[in-house]
């Protein structure tokens, strides 16, 4: 039998130790930050049934979904993002306690494209954030607030935060003169704005039958100037959306930004933008997506918004909820093209060195005597040439590597070598976590 070649699916990764350390590290401070904010942890199966899922993502997501063919004819597929089976689980489970507040930190898969540079793959992990069971705009406030502080502890460089309202969206496609019943056609190309241009939302509305001059009107009111404020931004169409349904939205938005500013968010950080659609079909109130200002080819870092009605086709009955994605991998990259990412191949803390095989003992007493004290530690298993041994741990980034050799033994101390500088003291045994926590914490 031949060799099988090994290879990965396109667009799913292996990640080696020096991403997944930082990758992990990450993946901690975004889960500090959600239980910051009084968020619990969830988890659900990778798989659902095809009936679950199908509908809620629209044309374009639909076609993405992985199915699963199962004996006995029922059909499954890959969870393609955290909110549907959020919905589920809410419905599922009508005694949570309201509003229910969960992050979930897992991975979902979607047949798409892959783009590397981009950071789009079709296996990735999404940190979902949601509060079930709030109609509360202070909800939507903190989930905004909450991925400033996110995208900030992480030190992603610039960002912003573009948020917009379902029905203040619906008064400005209405009052560029389209009809109810192609808003959601005309929200659908206007969602590709930021991959495709205005030229090329023109294009796709053109496509789609639309008038010449109603496009023009429509990307008119919606093409941003990055020196206005929001508050001038929403003030230009204030006129305009309250003769078509959006008094009310309008006046959401403005409420939202007070809340944010009683909240402390930093006001370079959040932006109204007219333009902002978000694909997805389940949308009800305010939307909100997080842009690098740097890597603007890189899409969308977070998303979410408001969806009152998902959870309830699977209960008859409306619960509202509003949430946010925020996208590791995207975060990931845009860390790596930045050259802000710390990569290490190692959380490891010390190195305990065997001296000859008679030491092995010895060292075995030393490793677990800092463990014992918290220490990450790694010991040698066998006993070559110390400087190989100094040259393995430097290639792990382990700072610290701990000698003690017989005559080390009989004094009772160690030898306790800093690889960065290169000095080496002697220090007795008795004295030895002190010191290591002065060196390394």
């Amino acid at each position: 039998m031949p060799p099988i070649t090994p290879k990965t699916f396109r667009g799913t990764r292996d990640f080696l130790p020096e991403v997944m350390v930082a990758r992990s590290d990450l993946i901690d401070r975004i889960r500090g930050t959600f239980e910051l904010y009084g968020f619990s942890p969830l988890e659900t199966p990778a798989i659902e049934y095809m009936e679950t899922l199908a509908g809620k993502y629209g044309d374009e997501g639909e076609k993405l979904l992985y199915k699963l063919a199962y004996k006995g004819g029922d059909v499954l597929a890959l969870r393609y993002d955290l909110t549907i089976p959020l919905a589920r689980v809410a419905a599922q489970n009508p005694n949570l306690p309201k509003p229910f507040k969960r992050y979930q930190i897992q991975p979902v898969w979607r047949a798409d494209r892959p783009q590397i540079k981009q950071g789009r793959f079709r296996e990735f992990y999404q940190c979902d954030v949601d509060i079930v069971g709030s109609d509360s705009l202070a909800a939507d406030a903190e989930i905004l607030a909450m991925t400033v502080e996110t995208l900030t502890r992480l030190d992603i460089g610039p960002f912003t935060v573009r948020i917009n309202h379902r029905e203040l969206l619906a008064a400005i496609i209405r009052a560029a003169g389209i009809p109810d019943d192609a808003l959601m056609t005309a929200s659908r190309c206007l969602d590709k704005w930021d991959k495709i241009g205005a030229g090329g939302v023109r294009a796709e509305m053109e496509n789609e039958g639309f008038d010449a001059a109603v496009i023009q009107r429509l990307l008119a009111s919606v093409d941003e100037d990055p020196k206005e404020s929001s508050l001038a931004r929403m003030g230009k169409l204030e006129s305009t959306v309250r003769k078509f349904g959006g008094s009310e939205g309008l006046e959401k938005m403005k409420e939202i930004f007070q809340l944010l500013e009683a909240l402390g968010v930093d006001e370079k950080r959040i932006a109204f933008w007219p333009s902002l659609a978000r694909g997805l079909d389940y949308y009800t109130g305010p939307i909100f997506e997080t842009f690098h200002d740097d890597l603007p080819h890189m899409g969308s870092l977070t998303g979410g918004g408001r969806y009152d009605n998902l959870i309830g086709i699977f209960l008859g009955e409306q619960i509202p909820a509003t949430g946010t994605t925020i996208g590791i991998d995207r975060i990931l990259a845009a860390l790596q093209q930045t050259n802000r990412l710390q990569m290490a191949p190692s959380k490891t803390q010390v190195f305990v060195a065997v001296f000859d095989e008679d030491s092995m003992r010895s060292a075995c007493r030393l490793a677990g005597l800092v463990r014992r004290q918290g220490f990450r530690t790694e010991i040698a298993y066998g006993a070559q040439k110390l400087k190989r041994q100094f040259a393995r741990a430097d290639r792990q980034g382990i700072p610290v590597v701990l000698i003690q050799g017989p005559d080390e033994q009989k004094e009772k101390v160690v030898s306790v070598k800093r690889l960065e500088s290169g000095d080496q003291v002697k220090i007795a045994e008795i004295d030895l976590v002190k010191y290591l926590k002065e060196i390394l914490e």
